[in-house]
C-alpha cells in the first residue's frame, strides 16, 4: 500500500511542501480575486434587480414592431441603429445600440419600452449597481491597480502589472490544487470516508482541517476549471497556447494591397425590415432565445444575427447567422452545435470561467465553488498555523531533556 512506501511518503511530503508555500504566497490575492468573483457570478442578475425600470415593464397593450420602434427611437435619439437585442420575454425592454454622428465605438444603448416606444433609460452614466460590479470586475482581473492613475512602474501599465500578479497568483493557486489532490489521498484505505465528510463533533481545529480538505475535494473540477481558464486572460502566451490546443486560433489578419489595385467604395447599407430579419432567424433557428441583430455599415456587408439560449439548463454558445441585406435570404449558418468538441470547449472559455457554460444550474455551482475556493487560503493558513505552533513546545520539551541529561 501507499502508506508502507518510503518513496511515497518522501513524494507526499514534496507535494505538502509545494502546496503550504504556494498557498502562502498567493493567498491573499486569491482571496481577493475569488471573493470578488463569487459576487461577479451574479453580475448580470445583480444590476438587473438594482435598476430593473431598466431591463423590465409592464405589457400593456399590443407590442409595437422592431421597425416601429427604431422608428421612434432613431426621431427621439437621433443617429443611426447598430445593433438591437431582442429577448425572448415579452416583459422586458428592447435594446437599440445607437451611434451619433461623429460617435465613435459602439455608442450608446437605448433601453426601450417595446408597448409604448418609450426610451426609459440608456448607459451613458453607470449606476450605482453598475459602478459596484465595475469595481468588482477591477478587483478581480488587475486588484484594482488599473484605478490608481500614476504608473507603478516605467517598464509597464498598472492593467499589465496587475494582470501580471494576478496571473502569477493564479498559477500557485492551480498548482495548489494540484499537489492538494495528491495530499488528499488517504494513507489508509479506512480513511477514505473520513476525508469525504466533516466531522462537526470535533474541536475547532478538526472542523477547520476537514473544511479545507472535503469542501476542496467536493469542489475540484470547478477549481480547475476556473484556474485553469482564468489564466487565458493573464498571459498572451498562454491565451494563444490555448487557442491552438482547441483548435481556435486565428493568426493576426494583414492587409495586403497588391499594386495597381482598384480600391471599390462601398455605398450605404440598405433599408430593410427587422421584423423580417428577425423572423428569417427564427424560421432557420427554430427554438425561444434572446437575439441581437447587427446591422451592416454599408452595402458590401451582411446582417449579423446571433441567437442565444435560455433556461436553468441552456447552453452558452451562440449561433450566428448571415443574411442578405437585399433579400433577407440566409447567406451563412454557423451552428455552435456544428462546431467540434475541441473548438466548443475553446469558444467557450469565458462562460467556463464564469460558470455560464449551462446555465442557472452551473452559475449557482461555480458561486458555491468560488465561494469555497475563497476560504481556502484562510483554512490552509490555519492548519499551518496550528501545526506550527504544535511542533515549538516538542522541540522545547526535548531542549530541557537533553539539558536534564547533561548536568545527570
Amino acid at each position: 500500500m501507499a502508506a508502507t512506501n518510503p518513496l511515497w511518503k518522501k513524494v507526499r511530503k514534496l507535494f505538502n511542501d509545494i502546496h503550504l508555500y504556494a498557498g502562502l504566497i498567493s493567498g491573499l490575492v486569491v482571496i481577493l480575486v475569488c471573493l470578488s468573483g463569487t459576487i461577479y457570478v451574479y453580475n448580470t442578475e445583480i444590476k438587473e434587480w438594482s435598476d430593473s425600470e431598466r431591463y423590465f415593464v409592464e405589457e400593456e397593450g399590443s407590442r409595437l414592431s422592431l421597425d416601429e420602434l427604431r422608428s421612434k427611437v432613431e426621431s427621439q435619439i437621433g443617429g443611426e441603429v447598430t445593433s438591437v437585442f431582442v429577448s425572448e420575454d415579452p416583459s422586458r425592454t428592447v435594446q437599440f445600440s445607437l451611434l451619433k454622428e461623429g460617435e465613435k465605438g459602439r455608442g450608446t444603448t437605448y433601453f426601450v419600452n417595446p408597448y409604448s416606444g418609450e426610451v426609459v433609460a440608456d448607459n451613458s452614466e453607470r449606476t450605482a449597481a453598475e459602478e459596484f460590479m465595475s469595481m468588482q470586475f477591477s478587483l478581480h482581473r488587475w486588484l484594482l491597480i488599473d484605478r490608481i492613475e500614476a504608473p507603478l512602474l516605467e517598464s509597464m501599465s498598472n492593467r499589465e502589472l496587475g494582470r501580471l500578479i494576478n496571473g502569477i497568483a493564479t498559477s500557485l493557486f492551480l498548482i495548489g490544487v494540484l499537489t492538494g489532490i495528491v495530499i488528499w489521498v488517504p494513507q489508509k484505505v479506512k480513511s477514505w470516508r473520513q476525508g469525504l465528510k466533516v466531522k462537526w463533533s470535533g474541536n475547532w481545529k478538526r472542523v477547520n482541517h476537514d473544511l479545507h480538505n472535503t469542501l476542496a475535494f467536493y469542489s475540484l473540477i470547478a477549481l480547475l476549471i476556473m484556474s485553469a481558464t482564468g489564466l487565458f486572460w493573464s498571459f498572451q502566451w498562454y491565451r494563444e497556447g490555448w487557442q491552438k490546443t482547441w483548435d481556435t486560433y486565428q493568426p493576426p489578419k494583414e492587409e495586403q494591397k497588391g499594386e495597381g489595385a482598384i480600391e471599390i467604395v462601398p455605398g450605404p447599407a440598405l433599408q430593410f425590415s427587422l421584423d423580417q430579419a428577425l423572423a428569417q432567424a427564427n424560421v432557420a433557428l427554430p427554438y425561444s432565445g434572446n437575439s441581437r441583430i447587427s446591422l451592416p455599415k454599408d452595402d458590401s456587408q451582411s446582417i449579423s444575427i446571433s441567437k442565444y439560449r435560455t433556461g436553468f439548463f441552456a447552453r452558452s454558445g451562440s449561433d450566428q447567422l448571415q443574411l442578405d441585406q437585399a433579400n433577407l435570404q440566409v447567406k451563412e449558418t454557423k451552428l455552435f452545435s456544428d462546431m467540434t468538441v475541441r473548438q466548443q470547449i475553446g469558444r467557450s472559455v469565458k462562460s467556463l470561467h464564469t460558470g455560464e457554460i449551462f446555465g442557472t444550474f452551473t452559475k449557482f455551482l461555480w458561486f458555491v465553488a468560488c465561494l469555497i475556493a475563497t476560504s481556502l487560503p484562510i483554512t490552509g493558513t490555519l492548519i499551518w498555523w496550528n501545526k506550527r505552533k504544535k511542533k515549538k513546545p516538542s522541540s522545547q520539551k526535548s531542549k530541557v531533556k537533553k539539558r536534564q541529561v547533561e548536568m545527570a
